[in-house]
């Protein structure tokens, strides 16, 4: 992928992105703006709290407010799931990563909220503590300043259910529109190698001018363009990944091999939704999910035939096949002979 595309602002559409921000602000009652990897702003704070707001004017407030968006982003990157926790106002604020080929290139960061009274819920962690005496004084004019106190007491109140249900959602949302985005973007990076672009034509003309057999072909080249990943050892073998993302779905993978192991359910031990987690899959294999788990099965099942008695039907149920059936049906498929036959062409070869 091209470093150009890594931008956020290269592959969200701004404008409309805005306007969905206001959307899901004004939906979830969290206040919401979009920051690059930098921590800087992308986009407008939408729904600002006037309370948030004057404290990131305030020249004395400013910076632990940078601060605490700079260390809630961080955990969430190292967690690469939202993370919710407290600022140094004891408001709770959200940071949900944006991570793109295992990389960080930005966050949405949500909340300023304050949890209903009595709601019961995990302890938050208070990103940034006060830092000095003098600086203590300066927080307590502000909080003797009653306007500043009428501001803070307005602050809507969330249960934490809700705020982490918001939370969720945005990570989701944001998410699909950065896959659909990145697709967009892969399928151009390949035209433009295969085809270079005329520079009076714009990347929009081109992009919804293709067939679908174009696109398709494209898919194509561009798969075709993946290296595979993963090496060969042992029927306890393991893989260890480029995308540090997908490494928990592999080592699932590995570990529970008499199991019928879903995309989905691999996406969720990511922490990622299922299509971004198709297309970064594909990257680090060569292939899609489906046809690397039948050929990783049909792998460990040579293995089986050529170093055990365990019989066709054992077999079958020690990979997760449940029907010897559809073992043998699978077999043939990627090795053109059945397992028993290749079972006894092993036998006699040594």
């Amino acid at each position: 992928m091209k470093t150009t595309y890594m931008n956020l602002d290269k592959i969200l559409d701004l404008k409309k992105w805005r306007n969905l921000q206001d959307s899901l602000a004004l939906v979830t009652k969290l206040a919401i703006v979009t920051v690059n990897y930098k921590g800087m702003p992308i986009s407008q704070h939408s729904g600002v709290r006037p309370f948030c707001e004057t404290m990131r004017k305030n020249p004395d407030t400013a910076n632990l407010c940078e601060k605490c968006d700079a260390r809630g982003g961080l955990e969430a990157v190292r967690t690469n799931a939202p993370y919710i926790y407290l600022c140094h106002w004891n408001i709770v604020d959200i940071a949900i990563p944006i991570i793109i080929d295992d990389k960080y290139v930005g966050a949405i960061m949500a909340g300023e909220v304050k949890i209903e009274d009595g709601d019961k819920h995990p302890q938050l962690e208070q990103m940034l503590t006060v830092p000095s005496k003098g600086f203590e004084q300066k927080l307590n004019n502000l909080n003797n300043n009653e306007e500043i106190q009428r501001l803070y007491d307005s602050i809507p109140t969330l249960s934490y259910t809700e705020i982490n249900e918001a939370a969720q959602m945005l990570y989701r949302l944001c998410n699909y529109i950065v896959e659909e985005a990145m697709n967009k973007n892969l399928i151009l990076e390949v035209y433009e190698k295969m085809a270079p672009v005329k520079e009076d034509v714009s990347t929009e003309d081109i992009s919804y001018g293709y067939s679908l057999d174009n696109i398709q072909n494209i898919k194509k080249e561009l798969a075709n363009t993946v290296t595979n990943a993963y090496v060969k050892t042992s029927i306890n073998d393991h893989l260890v990944c480029k995308n540090k993302v997908l490494q928990p779905a592999f080592d699932y993978i590995y570990k529970h091999k008499r199991e019928k192991i879903s995309q989905q359910k691999m996406a969720d031990l990511c922490h990622i939704s299922t299509g971004y987690f198709s297309r970064i899959f594909t990257k680090e294999t060569g292939m899609n999910f489906s046809v690397f788990i039948s050929l990783k099965k049909i792998e460990w099942s040579k293995q089986l035939l050529e170093k055990t008695d365990l019989s066709i039907a054992q077999i079958s149920d020690e990979l997760g096949f449940n029907d010897p059936g559809y073992y043998i049906k699978t077999f043939k498929k990627y090795e053109n002979i059945t397992p028993n036959v290749y079972r006894k062409y092993y036998q006699e070869k040594m």
